[in-house]
């Protein structure tokens, strides 16, 4: 008997209402994690975080609609206090959304394409996998930088040299590091479920 070729990662395993919830939620709680691991730079009101690693990890792994419902479930519980946001803020500052709040905004768009292109089978190889996460990473810079020269009234050139280019080595990396965790990782589900 074969056995059907999963979609995502998270597709490899048998599939439950309750097993989705608790993807979703973990889902939330890796980006939640993510952003303890914060770094702030004094020339930018945006620190350099684990978050977007953890999102396109997350959309990759869960495909679509968990990924999408993850970054929800991550955003809503920010707006309503849950201190785990970059440096354990939420989102409201002085009355006010936080500056950095558009790359939350972006992190929804983001897993709503990196998990849609992933159900494809866009993980399966490194290359694949690199642009995937390059596709990603600008989804979440275009709204993030554009909500960030909005916030604190600068030109968007200016935006970008405050929201996008401190970070572009560290996603490079991160890419790098995505781009040899997922074959590795389908290799090993192809010998799972080869037995």
């Amino acid at each position: 008997m074969s056995v059907a070729t999963p979609a995502v990662l998270a597709d490899a395993f048998p599939r439950s209402t309750v097993r989705n919830a608790v993807l979703v939620v973990g889902g939330a709680a890796f980006v939640g994690l993510a952003a303890q691991v914060a770094v702030p730079l004094p020339w930018t009101p945006v620190p350099v975080t684990g978050q977007t690693f953890a999102v396109l990890l997350t959309a990759a792994a869960l495909g679509t609609w968990r990924g999408v419902a993850s970054m929800l479930v991550y955003a809503l519980m920010g707006v309503v206090g849950v201190p785990w946001f970059a440096g354990g803020s939420s989102a409201f500052q002085g009355g006010a959304l936080v500056v950095s709040f558009g790359y939350i905004i972006g992190f929804i768009a983001a897993a709503a394409i990196v998990g849609h292109l992933a159900e494809r089978g866009a993980t399966r190889t490194a290359l694949r996998t690199a642009g995937l996460m390059v596709l990603g990473n600008l989804v979440i810079y275009s709204i993030g930088v554009l909500w960030l020269a909005a916030a604190i009234d600068v030109s968007l050139a200016r935006a970008i040299e405050l929201g996008a280019q401190p970070f572009l080595l560290g996603d490079a990396l991160k890419v790098a590091l995505a781009a040899g965790l997922f074959p590795m990782a389908w290799r090993a589900v192809d010998r799972f479920q080869s037995k």
